[in-house]
């Protein structure tokens, strides 16, 4: 399994992944989920995948060659390389996505493995502001929104707590780092299918660049740092509660059974017998 959450702010953009895979508990590996396409001063655009490893790689493989017919005629195919907006790099990723399903869906499904692929595509091409999209294994997407600020991918309800209560487009980018390695890290403490070491991209918008691109492995200090503060943090929040208090009667309380009346359950034959 794997977790990738990316999140677009105002002041740009985040990416963060994990590498772990697995087919049994005997079959674990680590694998790349993220891939960076850049042509500094152009373009800058992040790609992070979760669902089965082969469609994926092959979707990744095949994506930098995959090409749109454009809209007018003799002109030039649409490439990743070449869209003037996110949106057709994100139909460009869609019609790889269709283009694999196309080649292996049949021989995957008359072997019993669904075509599963789930895709996260960000980036800022010049011209136009920062995007960011989910893609889905039909190749269609949605995009991101003031509303709606952030994407995950893999097993992403133990992260999503975090993300829900801190990020708003307003984030500062380091907050927002932050936020999603504590999300991660929720998530490496919650699900055994999800591993360091993790691949982390911090983008600020309008840049068409990055130097804040890292891996971080159980060696970095600050990983270390973050997952021991935020586990007692946590408990001294939570100590920190008072205890519910039970001196006071609820209007309504569960239906209670006793023994006499589960026997009597029990002996009901007819649905027309009342219980009294």
């Amino acid at each position: 399994m794997t977790y990738c959450v990316a999140i677009k702010l105002n002041a740009g953009l985040v990416f963060l992944s994990d590498s772990r895979t697995n087919a049994g508990l005997d079959q674990i590996s680590s694998f790349r989920k993220m891939m960076v396409y850049e042509n500094t001063g152009d373009r800058f655009m992040v790609l992070l995948s979760a669902g089965n490893l082969s469609i994926s790689q092959s979707v990744r493989e095949i994506l930098q060659v995959t090409k749109l017919p454009c809209a007018e005629e003799g002109g030039e195919a649409l490439t990743i390389w070449n869209a003037t907006s996110m949106f057709d790099v994100a139909r460009v990723l869609g019609a790889a996505v269709r283009r694999i399903y196309d080649r292996d869906g049949e021989s995957l499904q008359r072997a019993g493995v669904d075509f599963n692929v789930s895709l996260i595509l960000g980036g800022q091409i010049k011209g136009e502001g920062m995007r960011l999209f989910q893609v889905y294994s039909a190749g269609n997407f949605i995009e991101a929104t003031a509303e709606t600020p952030y994407f995950q991918v893999g097993e992403s309800k133990y992260g999503k707590p975090v993300l829900d209560r801190v990020i708003t487009p307003t984030t500062p980018l380091d907050e927002a780092a932050k936020c999603a390695l504590v999300s991660m890290d929720s998530t490496l403490k919650s699900n055994l299918s999800v591993g360091l070491p993790l691949d982390l991209v911090v983008y600020e918008v309008d840049q068409f660049a990055s130097e804040r691109i890292v891996c971080i492995d159980e060696h970095n200090p600050y990983f270390r740092m973050l997952h021991e503060s935020w586990g007692e943090r946590l408990r001294q929040v939570f100590d920190s509660i008072e205890d519910p208090a039970w001196n006071g009667r609820a209007t309504e309380v569960p239906l209670r059974v006793d023994p006499i009346r589960s026997q009597h359950l029990k002996k009901i034959t007819s649905p027309d017998e009342k219980l009294i």
